[in-house]
């Protein structure tokens, strides 16, 4: 099988290693800026550690770049200016908001690039190891890098798509969104929960069916049929009472609630169960506070929220 090495042993770097070494890959080596962490990872990998990246990655056929973002750029180089790249070899990183551009040193040294990205969530490696295989990645690169990027990802039992490298930070912000955001709003439902007087641990446990139940459902009956609630249903009355509630909040919670409300009216109306109408009435509530009166234009009433 294929020579690796893994410069950056990080949850990623790490679980990849893991990963690929359990698949027949020869992990060759590793190399991190932080010692503690390499011996770490060269430990569970079973291989050396370099304390030079460069040379790792002259004996390595694939070079796995897994640093944080920020130095991916500089340690390519850094490698490309000791002489660590040659041709014959495939340079890959696995950040979803940078293109194979960063790893241009390399490119010029005559290997081949790719960026291969998970979409999904590695908070250590262990859960990484769990959560990648069977996972989505998407890949951009070189065209003679993809068969390789489509090898690892069949023998991580995954799925993938080709994106271009301009389309990578708009990507980049819907897994964002998708992961990352949804902590945050995990955060603002339990401080709202704990507003409401129920206990911090009991508030995590009692979301957490709901919150398993909704992404069943986003699962089986998909987007927009998943979507239940007070503004899928029109009830105005409640977004109403939600509003008056939110009076000792901080401004914070009480503008993403706003905020995300009238993104989910807008869903509603996709969905088919409230109309135009509704969804403006929504949006003028979640814009102006719970004490505006409004004239709308078209019915000739007076709402009251």
């Amino acid at each position: 099988m294929l020579r690796v090495g893994i410069v950056g042993t990080g949850a990623v770097g790490t679980g990849m290693g893991i990963l690929l070494r359990q698949r027949g890959y020869d992990i060759i080596g590793v190399a991190s800026r932080t010692p503690a962490s390499a011996r770490r990872a060269a430990a569970r990998l079973n291989c050396p550690v370099f304390e030079r990246p460069e040379e790792l990655a002259r004996q390595a056929e694939v070079v796995f770049i897994t640093t944080n973002d920020q130095v991916i750029g500089p340690v390519t180089e850094a490698i490309a200016a000791h002489g660590g790249f040659h041709p014959g070899q495939t340079v890959i990183h696995m950040s979803g908001s940078l293109s194979s551009g960063i790893l241009e040193p390399a490119r010029r040294a005559g290997a081949l690039v790719l960026s291969l990205h998970p979409l999904q969530s590695c908070a250590d490696a262990e859960r990484a190891v769990a959560n990648l295989p069977g996972s989505v990645f998407s890949l951009e690169g070189d065209e003679q890098a993809l068969p390789l990027g489509k090898r690892l990802v069949a023998d991580l039992g995954g799925e993938y798509f080709v994106i271009s490298s301009a389309a990578k930070p708009l990507y980049h912000a819907a897994a964002c969104v998708a992961s990352n955001y949804l902590v945050s709003l995990i955060d603002l439902s339990r401080r709202l929960m704990q507003a409401a007087g129920v206990e911090p641990a009991l508030a995590g446990r009692a979301l957490m069916p709901l919150i398993k139940g909704t992404l069943d459902n986003i699962e089986a009956v998909g987007i927009p049929r998943a979507l239940t609630g007070p503004i899928a249903r029109g009830d105005l009355d409640t977004i109403r009472d939600h509003l008056k509630a939110m009076g000792n909040v901080p401004a914070e919670v009480d503008e993403l609630y706003c905020a995300l409300g009238r993104y989910t009216a807008g869903l509603a109306v996709r969905k088919g169960t409230i109309d135009a109408c509704v969804r403006d009435h929504l949006y003028r509530m979640l814009a102006k506070g719970p004490e505006e009166t409004y004239n709308l234009e078209g019915d000739g009433e007076k709402w009251r929220y």
